[in-house]
C-alpha cells in the first residue's frame, strides 16, 4: 500500500471526515438530515440542502446501485493514471438516492451498459484511504 502513487483524497474538515474513516472501515456512509429525513448528494454538507439544518447524521448505505452514465478512458488521462487506460468513471445511482462518481472495477469496459446493477468494493490505498469503487453484480 505504501507505493500508491496517484493523488489521494483531501479531507476538507469534520464534516466529511465520517465519510472516509467509514471507507477506511469498508463502509460507504451517506450524510441524512435527522429533522427532515432527507438523504444528502454524495458530497457531505455542514448544511442540509432541503431544510438549512445542521442536525446531520451519518448512515451505512447499502453499497449498492446502478450504472447511471459512464465514459471509458482509452486515452490521454492525467499522467499518474496512464498504467490504468482504458479504465471506467461513472456516476452510480445509489439505492438510497443519492448519485455518486465513481470508477467501476473489476470488469472489461466493453461489457458496460446504462442501468447495470453495481456495489461498492473498496481498494485500500495507503494506511488512512480507501477508495469506494463499484463491480458489476447479477441480482
Amino acid at each position: 500500500m505504501s507505493g500508491y502513487k496517484k493523488p489521494l483524497p483531501e479531507i476538507e474538515g469534520w464534516w466529511d471526515k465520517e465519510f472516509w474513516e467509514g471507507c477506511k472501515r469498508h463502509e460507504l456512509l451517506l450524510q441524512q438530515c435527522a429533522d427532515c429525513m432527507k438523504i444528502n448528494t454524495y458530497s457531505p454538507r455542514i448544511l442540509c440542502p432541503n431544510c438549512l439544518s445542521t442536525n446531520l447524521k451519518w448512515i451505512k448505505a447499502s453499497g449498492k446501485g446502478k450504472i447511471y452514465s459512464f465514459t471509458v478512458v482509452m486515452a490521454h488521462p492525467p499522467a499518474s493514471f496512464i498504467g490504468d487506460v482504458p479504465y471506467v468513471v461513472a456516476v452510480i445511482k445509489l439505492e438510497e438516492g443519492p448519485r455518486m462518481i465513481s470508477n467501476i472495477v473489476e470488469c472489461k469496459p466493453d461489457g458496460l451498459r446504462c442501468d447495470m446493477d453495481v456495489e461498492v468494493v473498496f481498494e485500500d490505498v495507503t494506511e488512512e484511504f480507501a477508495l469506494p469503487k463499484f463491480r458489476v453484480t447479477k441480482r
